[in-house]
């Protein structure tokens, strides 16, 4: 068993911080839960009921249910509830952490490497709720998209033995297909990553090893395939995803969407800002963040055109021109050969091959790995700032950014590079100035993520509250027999979970019209109850509406106060208006 240096044994101290700290959320139902996380939960309730195999989340036809999957043996084992729902998700991050710290210093640094995990370790609301909360595909496909690209880089430098590459392509082609099914934001790192691997293995893709990839892919995208394959017209996935892309939201103007992406989006989504929105110094970190992004990928294509021309002459056994920090993915030699650590400087070769060779491939493979990262970073930033969320709701949708914590180390190596190099440099007041201003970035980053962890921390008890009023509304119900109610969406599906399904819940917006019912067997429940109740939060124009409603109807009711909804139970039947 090989012993952990210095930079690893931190590292994992760090990871243990930032995994416990979210252990801890978890149990206390930290953030809280709402509708759409019960939804998931529903799905797993009745996966491990047996009731149904559900492809997609329900009331969404483009959605996987992989999270819903996860959760479903521990309701077996310990009941439905929000904790074993997230529980699933807590071994994600902590398999997001470890693949996170392996590629980092595998291509940059061990040090960057410690740091990114750090980094990663904190976790305001907006970021914790992304890694621990069943929000959709995010928590799983991070961890997946590292896991594909080692692959890429095990399979490209050849450090797997023979006879298991073929697992190894196999493993890529199911991890690719389940992302598919689970949740399309991540094409963009799907595309570079393999991208990577054709760099890497483009002659054995062309014989059995890409057959076994494609079936692996196959088999990881198979109940995507057979959901489409018998959807009724209209209701197949790129159908669904086109009507929700033409119905997203208001038109805005490309100021405005790269506004929200740029300086909102980008703060927010890495963890920042404060839920309500980001001040100006945090507003400052998405701009920085595209020069950080050019910087880098600069950096990555010199590295790779320099190892191109340090390759050997086939048959001839010649070293690759230059010092072997020539070779060095940013020039620091601590990372001999884009390895990350001295023992990947000339590694990955099989027995018998040219070391030399191996060297400038591993060289070369690591360059266009950090490529990939870059431009997956870019392509999810330009492929949100184009949808109109991006503009008219970017505190709401900033989470479809989320995935950009995958690239959080190529982001970050620029900055890195010169606070180390300042420090290494023997005089020049401009670099000793540089190095400063950098590593006064590096900090100022670490500084308003701490504070961002502190809000949250700082909220529990509010958080707390609300979480006892809702399951006191539950108990409120059932002690009174109510099995059946209308209310908005954000009350509906996180009433059903809580009661466990013994309440029935029909969603109403705020004009009383029918809303957003995900699961049609509820609120045919509720419409076939002799007197359903109203839940509403009090004041709401939900609220508002329907307490004129009652009066226009005349039908008496007994209100009943809990927290910071009302329930109306009306003493005869009384159904919505229209």
């Amino acid at each position: 068993m090989r012993t952990l240096d210095r930079p690893g044994v931190l590292a994992l101290g760090l990871g243990l911080l930032g995994l416990g700290y979210r252990l801890a959320l978890v149990l206390l139902t930290v953030p809280g839960s709402n509708s759409d996380e019960a939804t998931f939960g529903l799905v797993a309730l009745h996966i491990a009921d047996g009731r149904e195999l559900p492809v997609f989340l329900y009331g969404q036809h483009y959605m996987g249910t992989v999270q819903s999957y996860l959760a479903a043996p521990l309701f077996l084992l310990f009941g439905a509830g929000w904790v074993p729902l997230r529980i699933p998700l807590l071994f994600l991050y902590a398999a997001f952490l470890y693949l996170a710290y392996r590629l980092t210093r595998r291509l940059y640094s061990p040090w960057l490497a410690t740091f990114t995990v750090g980094v990663l370790a904190l976790g305001g609301e907006r970021v914790v709720r992304d890694q621990i909360t069943a929000v959709g595909g995010r928590p799983e496909v991070k961890p997946a998209v590292l896991g594909l690209l080692l692959i890429a880089l095990a399979l490209g430098q050849r450090r797997t033995r023979h006879r298991r590459r073929y697992w190894a392509f196999g493993l890529f082609g199911l991890l690719t297909g389940l992302c598919v099914w689970d949740d399309w934001l991540v094409l963009p790192y799907l595309v570079v990553a393999f991208g990577v691997l054709l760099v890497g293995c483009w002659r054995d893709l062309l014989g059995p090893a890409g057959a076994v990839l494609v079936a692996g892919f196959l088999l990881g995208v198979a109940p995507l395939i057979v959901d489409n394959l018998t959807a009724p017209p209209g209701q197949d996935s790129l159908s669904v995803l086109q009507q929700v892309s033409a119905g997203e939201g208001e038109a805005t103007s490309g100021t405005a969407r790269l506004h929200g992406a740029l300086l909102v989006g980008i703060p927010l989504a890495t963890g920042l800002c404060r839920p309500e929105g980001c001040d100006p110094v945090e507003m400052s970190w998405g701009g920085l963040y595209l020069a950080l992004l050019l910087a880098a990928g600069i950096l990555a294509v010199v590295g790779l055109v320099r190892a191109g021309r340090q390759a050997p002459v086939p048959g001839n056994g010649a070293e690759p021109s230059g010092t072997p920090e020539n070779a060095v993915a940013g020039g620091t030699p601590e990372n001999a050969v884009a390895g990350g650590t001295p023992e990947n400087a000339a590694s990955g070769g099989t027995a018998g091959t040219d070391p030399a060779g191996s060297a400038v491939r591993t060289a070369r493979l690591g360059y266009a790995t950090q490529l990939a990262l870059l431009l997956g970073a870019a392509l999810t930033v330009a492929a949100y700032a184009r949808s109109s969320l991006a503009g008219s709701a970017p505190l709401a949708s900033a989470r479809y950014l989320s995935i950009l914590q995958i690239s959080l180390p190529a982001v970050l190596w620029p900055l890195w590079l010169v606070a180390r190099w300042s420090g290494r440099l023997a005089t020049g007041p401009v670099t000793r100035l540089a190095g400063v201003l950098a590593s006064a970035v590096l900090a100022l980053l670490v500084v308003l993520m701490v504070g961002a962890t502190g809000q949250l921390v700082g909220e529990i008890g509010t958080i707390r509250a609300e979480e006892r009023q809702q399951r006191q509304l539950a108990r409120t119900l059932e002690r009174a027999g109510i099995s059946a109610v209308y209310a908005e969406y954000w009350t509906c599906n996180r009433l059903v979970f809580v009661t466990r399904e013994r309440v029935a819940c029909a969603v109403l917006g705020a004009n009383l019209r029918p809303g957003q019912d995900r699961y049609s067997a509820y609120p045919r429940r509720v419409r076939a109850a002799d007197r359903p109740a109203f839940v509403f939060e009090a004041g709401a124009p939900a609220d508002t509406a329907f307490q004129a409603h009652l009066r226009r109807s005349g039908v008496p009711a007994r209100v009943t106060r809990v927290g910071t909804h009302t329930i109306y139970l009306p003493e005869s039947t009384l159904r919505p208006p229209g």
